[in-house]
């Protein structure tokens, strides 16, 4: 991955023709010494930079200020049992904070609407996040595998020979090897920061849908003390 973007600088950044080919030549060389193993991992790369951008775009939108604005005014309108400002609200509201509030509107505020609401919304808050664990956990055991058959391979080489001529084959091949590990550590730390910074995200969220459920649920409580047929 950090070749890859290195790379991608390298290549809009420099209008040299020649030194963009340079650039391309480098990046297809360290591709062709990690082996085939470079490939699955060139492909982890690429799936993680997609999803990180994802979720970072879809946080935005939930965690922004607009959003926390408006959950701040679904809040007060839901205790105050105002189920028309909370309609007004999320008219244009995407976000799981709406979704739920609406629900709860809708179809009251008890226990068994709150919770099938709150798990309908966690599919989203959650969602990539079994990917991107698998991505920092596959990285590195797929850099290790290409590292040991590049080993492998090296010592094939070696013990193949009567006579070893020239013993910078050998440590060439094993350096070579190593390139795997380097880069499957690189796709798995980058992808791990983004990861964990997500995981918190969507538990701030979880205790947002919490308070929102309780909001709704006083906001409820509000209403039947006040009606007629309460007292």
């Amino acid at each position: 991955m950090f070749s890859a973007a290195l790379f991608l600088l390298a290549t809009t950044v420099t209008p040299d023709i020649e030194a963009g080919a340079g650039w391309s030549a480098e990046f297809t060389s360290l591709l062709t010494r990690g082996g085939y193993v470079m490939i699955p991992l060139l492909v982890l790369s690429v799936v993680s930079i997609t999803l990180v951008v994802e979720r970072m775009l879809f946080w935005v939108g939930v965690n922004g200020k607009t959003s926390l604005r408006r959950l701040a005014k679904l809040n007060h309108a839901l205790r105050s049992g105002d189920a028309a400002m909370v309609r007004g609200l999320v008219v244009e509201d995407s976000t799981p904070y709406g979704r739920v509030a609406v629900r709860l509107v809708e179809e009251g505020a008890n226990d068994a609407v709150a919770l099938e609401a709150v798990e309908d919304q966690r599919s989203r808050l959650e969602r990539y996040m079994v990917t991107m664990s698998t991505i920092i956990t596959a990285a590195p055991l797929l850099g290790i595998l290409g590292t040991v058959l590049g080993i492998i391979e090296s010592f094939e080489l070696l013990g193949g020979r009567d006579t070893l001529t020239d013993p910078t084959e050998v440590a060439g091949g094993i350096a070579a090897a190593l390139l795997t590990t380097a880069f499957g550590l690189v796709v798995a730390l980058i992808t791990l920061f983004p990861y964990m910074a997500f995981r918190g995200q969507s538990s701030r969220a979880m205790g947002r849908l919490e308070a929102l459920v309780a909001a709704g649920q006083e906001g409820d409580r509000r209403r039947d003390t006040s009606s007629p047929d309460s007292k």
